[in-house]
């Protein structure tokens, strides 16, 4: 089965924390034991490759000063300019094509031959399988100006979310709505529009949100979000939201922090209080309301602040994620759909955008 991780901090790891996904899960956490401030580390190429992952949307992010990333982020170069945040964006797209460079496995996907030359290595008798990379920006502040995002776009970046906290851009959905979308923010919209960049709505605010899917015409996705109705948040999407989603033919990654999947869920709470029957859940509602399998997918955001203790029994890495597709089976869900779910849908959706 080829999966896709639509949503992973890569290059925020291993240039800040020092966690290289090259290496091996034992040997990252060896080098963090005892103390774990980010959690027990989950993801590595080695642990990707054992899942059957074949595309993941590595990201560039980085937190503002003003908000700075919660455990241990106090050790983090942040941003309060631009100009900062435009140097740690370029410095994470150096990252990943320096890996690309030094690793013939991997292939950097920015248009629809090579995101089909990775999806075939999977199925080709006798073929090495690639991993793919596909980058998306998490928090637009990145972008000095709306008129400069061609020249991200010619660094490779395909997904742009104009949120991770408040931006210059948007409101973000951690801190509530207030704003909405910024005049800068509908001009970055036209922008990526004629770019024919996808937009990701995760974490963003909901007035952003639906401000957003009412101006942008190109694809819209979220990469990483699970639904309001099971854990009431706005950082979760309203059933609104999904609907307009699947309306618009875009895709929802499930994540798979326990906080995110259970009402009252805190971390470092007992573990076994979540288990794959969430992860199905937030799935579920998703292909409910819209009204079939294929806008529900994967975001794990496994490597986003929190490790092996906070996600769902018995999911222990990476490695793990089939057990998710053994979960939907479970449901009810056919076997079509659960490839779609698991990444298919993903690969459907860049399909039709990277054309």
């Amino acid at each position: 089965m080829f999966i896709v991780d639509a949503h992973l901090d890569l290059a925020y790891n291993a240039l800040q924390k020092k966690r290289d996904p090259r290496r091996k899960l034992a040997e990252l956490r060896a080098a963090e034991a005892p103390a774990f401030k980010r959690g027990i580390p989950t993801v590595s190429f080695s642990a990707m490759r054992r899942a059957g992952v074949g595309l993941v949307f590595a990201t560039l992010f980085n937190s503002p000063q003003d908000q700075p990333f919660d455990d241990g982020s106090e050790e983090d170069e942040t941003y309060a300019t631009p100009e900062q945040a435009h140097r740690l964006g370029m410095q994470q797209v150096d990252f990943y094509r320096r890996l690309v460079d030094e690793d013939e496995s991997l292939r950097l996907v920015t248009d629809v031959a090579t995101l089909n030359e990775v999806v075939a290595s999977h199925s080709t008798a006798g073929a090495r399988p690639l991993l793919g990379l596909l980058l998306l920006m998490e928090g637009a502040d990145h972008i000095r100006t709306p008129e400069e995002t061609e020249l991200w776009r010619e660094a490779g970046v395909r997904v742009i979310g104009p949120a991770w906290d408040d931006t210059r851009y948007c409101d973000g959905a951690w801190r509530g709505s207030k704003r909405g979308l910024s005049a800068d923010g509908r001009a970055l919209l036209d922008v990526m529009g004629d770019l024919g960049l996808i937009l990701d709505l995760t974490h963003m605010s909901e007035l952003a949100a639906l401000q957003a899917l009412d101006a942008y015409g190109g694809p819209v996705v979220a990469t990483h979000a699970n639904a309001r109705a099971l854990v009431p948040t706005e950082r979760q999407l309203s059933d609104q939201q999904i609907r307009l989603i699947g309306e618009r033919d875009g895709v929802i990654g499930c994540v798979l922090f326990n906080a995110f999947l259970r009402a009252g869920y805190r971390k470092g709470d007992s573990k076994e209080l979540v288990t794959l029957d969430h992860i199905v859940a937030h799935i579920d509602h998703v292909c409910q309301l819209i009204g079939d399998a294929r806008h529900a997918g994967i975001g794990s955001d496994l490597d986003g602040g929190f490790g092996a203790a906070d996600i769902p029994t018995p999911l222990g890495s990476i490695a793990d994620l089939p057990l998710i597709a053994g979960a939907l089976r479970d449901k009810g869900y056919s076997d079509d759909d659960v490839a779609g779910i698991m990444g298919g849908n993903w690969v459907d959706l860049l399909r039709r955008t990277l054309a």
